[in-house]
């Protein structure tokens, strides 16, 4: 069953702004995860670009080019559409895993699915 997990509260996530990172478990692996705000609405991927697994921050949650219009890999300059994922110019290939999230009263969830859980401590 897909549970709904609270992230952030709504006021963290700041249009273009700093991402909140979390972690996840995907595909049985523990990876970092980010949600971002672009044009008013929540978004959060996994922080692994699809040219090299790697975390895309060039400076520790920052994951927006300077304009706030695109997320760039500080690795190799992949850039990809903050409401999307989708790539949008460089060396990636496809798209960044989206999570599902959701706003309510104030708070951002994050929402599991059958290969997205929270980590188990």
């Amino acid at each position: 069953m897909d549970e709904r997990l609270a992230l952030c509260n709504t006021r963290d996530l700041l249009e273009g702004g700093l991402a909140v990172p979390f972690d996840v478990v995907y595909a049985g692996q523990t990876c970092r995860a980010f949600a971002v705000r672009f044009e008013g609405i929540a978004h959060a991927y996994l922080n692994r670009c699809t040219h090299v697994a790697m975390e895309l921050d060039w400076q520790p949650n920052r994951v927006f080019d300077d304009q706030g219009q695109w997320l760039l890999c500080a690795s190799h300059g992949a850039a990809y559409r903050p409401d999307t994922g989708q790539c949008a110019g460089g060396p990636c290939q496809g798209g960044l895993v989206k999570i599902q999230l959701s706003e309510s009263e104030g708070v951002v969830y994050w929402h599991s699915a059958y290969n997205l859980k929270p980590l188990q401590f």
